[in-house]
C-alpha cells in the first residue's frame, strides 16, 4: 500500500483547499492511502525558540509523519499571487534543524494541487513552491497539474466536490501521482 500524506495550506474552517484534500482522500486509487496532516498547531518560526527549546512537538510530529510516508501532497491556496505564509512557515519549521532535511524531504515524491476563487486557480502559488521543494531535495511530479479555479462553483455548501469534471481531473491526477510514487520506489 502506498502511503501519502496530504497537507492543506489553509487554516480557514471553510477552506476550499481543505475541501479539495478531503475529496482527494475519497478518490485515491485503491492501492494507496491518503492521510491528512495539519499545520494548525504550528507557531511562527523563531530561531530563539529553536535554540532554547528545540523543535516544537507539533512540528516534530508532522516531520515524523512526512518522513514515514511514501509521498507528499501539498494542497496550496494562493495568497497575493504566491505561497501562503502559514504554509511556508510550517515547511520552514519542518526543515529545522537542517540535518533533518534529508530524512523528512530528501528524495520524497511530492505533488501540488490547489483551489482558488479566482479564474487562474493556484498557478502562481504552485510555481512559487517549486524552488522551495527543489531546495529541500524533493522529487516533484511534474506530469500533471490540478488548479481548481472558481472554487465557490466547484464545491457544495457542505464542502463536498460538486463538479464532475473536477472530480474526474482529481481522480486522474491522483492516479498519475501514485504511479510516479510507485516508479520512484522501484528505483530505490
Amino acid at each position: 500500500m502506498i502511503n501519502i500524506v496530504g497537507i492543506s495550506g489553509s487554516l480557514r474552517k471553510g477552506s476550499y483547499n481543505s475541501a479539495l484534500l478531503r475529496s482527494a482522500v475519497a478518490l485515491m486509487p485503491v492501492r494507496a492511502e491518503l492521510r491528512v496532516a495539519s499545520i494548525r498547531d504550528i507557531g511562527l518560526y523563531d530561531g530563539d525558540v529553536e535554540a532554547t527549546e528545540g523543535v516544537p512537538a507539533p512540528v516534530a510530529a508532522l516531520k515524523d509523519t512526512v518522513a514515514a510516508a511514501d509521498g507528499l501532497l501539498l494542497v496550496t491556496p494562493e495568497y497575493n499571487n504566491s505561497i501562503p505564509g502559514v504554509f511556508k512557515n510550517a515547511i520552514d519549521w519542518m526543515s529545522r534543524p537542517p540535518a533533518d532535511i534529508p530524512r523528512v524531504f530528501g528524495g520524497r515524491p511530492a505533488a501540488l494541487i490547489g483551489a482558488s476563487p479566482g479564474a487562474f486557480g493556484t498557478i502562481l502559488s504552485q510555481n512559487a513552491w517549486l524552488p522551495v521543494l527543489r531546495t529541500l531535495g524533493m522529487r516533484m511530479w511534474s506530469e500533471g497539474r490540478l488548479m481548481v479555479s472558481r472554487a465557490p462553483s466547484v464545491f457544495a455548501a457542505d464542502g463536498t466536490l460538486a463538479d464532475a469534471k473536477i472530480e474526474d481531473a482529481l481522480r486522474k491526477f491522483l492516479e498519475g501521482f501514485i504511479g510516479f510514487v510507485e516508479s520512484t520506489r522501484r528505483e530505490q
